[in-house]
């Protein structure tokens, strides 16, 4: 069973105004790239990761592997030392109301606003979310990859939406 969810919103979309009126059924799953300048993700996630939490919305960040699990998480507490974004890592004993969850497998059915996406593949799961968020960035082989996922989700009808040149 898919959870109930509503149309979330990425900070510079078109349809920002219009957060959580429609109903999950209604709305088709909103592609978001960002074309990132620098060559590591962290600091854009955890700027992303801010504003989503401002709007209230859950998220959960999809790492490549482990690795990168550990260095969100890190960035999360030490990018802002005068914020706190409250977060966990999947598996951790992470709570419902957890708004931010980072892991590298298919979240929790209660984590349904914006996917952020850092894998080199479409995950399986992402059309449970209302937003994905495609994170590309600088490197050749990333920039590459994306280009496959970009064609994955237009050959399917999503609707698409790029941000070129965002600040890393």
């Amino acid at each position: 069973m898919t959870p109930s969810r509503r149309c979330a919103t990425l900070p510079g979309s078109r349809d920002a105004g219009d957060a959580g009126d429609a109903v999950a059924n209604a709305c088709m799953t909103r592609i978001g790239f960002y074309i990132l300048r620098a060559s590591e993700p962290h600091a854009f996630v955890c700027r992303l990761c801010q504003q989503l939490l401002r709007r209230g919305q859950q998220v959960y960040v999809h790492a490549m592997d482990a690795q990168q699990v550990r260095r969100i998480d890190e960035a999360l507490w030490t990018e802002r030392p005068e914020s706190f974004i409250p977060h966990d890592v999947l598996g951790a004993g992470e709570d419902a109301q957890t708004p931010i969850l980072i892991g590298q497998t298919e979240p929790p059915e209660h984590h349904a606003d914006i996917l952020i996406n850092l894998a080199p593949d479409v995950p399986l799961f992402f059309s449970r979310f209302a937003r994905v968020a495609e994170i590309i960035p600088s490197h050749d082989s990333l920039k590459a990859a994306g280009r496959t996922r970009f064609q994955f989700y237009r050959d399917r009808g999503y609707q698409l939406d790029t941000y070129q040149d965002v600040d890393g």
